[in-house]
């Protein structure tokens, strides 16, 4: 399925990686060797890009691999692609608690800075007291994390490279790494991720958006507008949806199984995505796993937990009030809708507020339009952007 397809054809060091990691694999599995791999990448680097094309050509040459993530709809929509005998090659992070050593010959653990602290969870009867991660090492000769630290948007998520570094030393792994460079996401442009990362604070640089004639980013007076925009490119066989900060409520379905219309501003109203516990829904309305890839996603804002993972043409963001400048990024827990982040401390708060919103600006493979809520967040993107009538 994945051969021939033109949206999963390696380019350039994407090859470079997935032959050098092929070889490591294959070494690492016939000389028993236990081995762990870590690919590190920023936004649009191509991460599952490798992955799938390491399942497809290893799964060819006869080893047992498979594919892990901790998201649904992620791996719901892999399944849906691909079809369902490919669909049994796909997996969850928490599917390895009781399995036995070194039974997967690969794992592909894609999206690790999803990764949880253990694998337990309300329903188990009996708790493990592993960490999550060194199930995944434990039950894999060869286990490939692919990551990006920057993507951390819960508390319960604590993926990152040291964890990682750290399982491959308890497990007497060979470690191997492997760092992602290039940008085939936002038109390949690496300075837009910069940008937005030190837009943000995330990091310390200082840098002014140049248009570059490639990307598209546009910042729109009214949601209206945006919304209108985006529309218009998807109706233009482009794939564009509307993301949103979680600072609206997410209502249960109505008795009919409508959506509710929770996303609500300056005269502008539509639904989130349905939730992933909606039971029934009206016709037409995509599930929650589906959002993402349905084209009917276009009538419904999509919130971080469904938009993390996928990539569309062009991404509108709604930028909520749960971040707002003030001489500095704040973060508003009151408008935050998210129960879970908004228990966290406060820096943590800003921090994974501030990961949420980088995650939904870089979305866009050829534009990211945004609406800001808040007039000082809009001004502070405004100042680091070089004026037209400068250029």
């Amino acid at each position: 399925m994945i051969n021939g397809r033109s949206e999963y054809v390696l380019l350039d060091e994407q090859q470079v990686v997935f032959n050098a990691i092929r070889g490591i694999l294959r070494g690492g599995y016939h000389h028993k060797q236990k081995t762990v791999v870590l690919v590190k990448g920023g936004p649009g680097t191509g991460k599952t890009i490798i992955a799938l094309n390491l399942m497809a050509a290893l799964s060819k040459e006869g080893y047992n691999v498979r594919h892990a993530t901790g998201s649904r709809a992620f791996t719901g929509n892999l399944k849906k692609i691909l079809g369902f005998r490919a669909g049994e090659q796909f997996s969850f992070f928490n599917n390895y608690v009781s399995t036995e050593y070194n039974c997967v010959d690969v794992l592909l653990c894609d999206e690790a800075h999803r990764l949880r602290p253990n694998s337990n969870h309300r329903f188990q009867k009996i708790k493990s007291d592993k960490r999550q991660v060194d199930e995944l090492v434990f039950s894999s000769k060869v286990a490939v994390f692919l990551i990006d630290d920057l993507q951390v948007v819960r508390p319960g998520e604590v993926g990152d490279c040291e964890l990682i570094r750290n399982a491959a030393e308890r497990a007497g792994a060979v470690l191997k790494e492997f760092e992602l460079d290039g940008q085939f996401r936002c038109a390949g442009s690496e300075d837009f991720i910069r940008w937005v990362d030190s837009t943000l604070g995330i990091t310390n640089e200082e840098l002014i958006w140049t248009p570059d004639g490639q990307f598209d980013f546009q910042v729109f007076d009214s949601p209206q507008e945006m919304s209108t925009a985006i529309r218009a490119k998807a109706n233009g066989q482009c794939s564009a949806r509307l993301v949103a900060g979680f600072c609206w409520p997410w209502s249960d379905p109505d008795s009919s199984g409508q959506l509710v219309e929770d996303v609500k501003l300056d005269g502008f109203s539509m639904p989130w995505n349905a939730k992933p516990d909606a039971g029934r829904l009206a016709a037409g309305i995509p599930k929650s796993n589906f959002w993402a890839s349905d084209p009917n996603g276009i009538n419904q804002v999509g919130c971080i937990y469904t938009a993390q993972g996928f990539e569309f043409d062009y991404v509108g963001v709604i930028f909520g009030q749960d971040l707002v400048y003030a001489n500095g990024w704040k973060g508003n827990r009151k408008i935050s809708q998210d129960s879970v982040v908004k228990k966290a401390p406060e820096a943590e708060f800003i921090n994974l507020v501030k990961q949420t919103y980088r995650v939904l600006l870089t979305r866009g493979m050829k534009g990211c339009y945004v609406y800001f809520v808040d007039k000082n967040s809009e001004e502070s993107f405004r100042s680091r952007m070089q004026r037209l009538s400068a250029t």
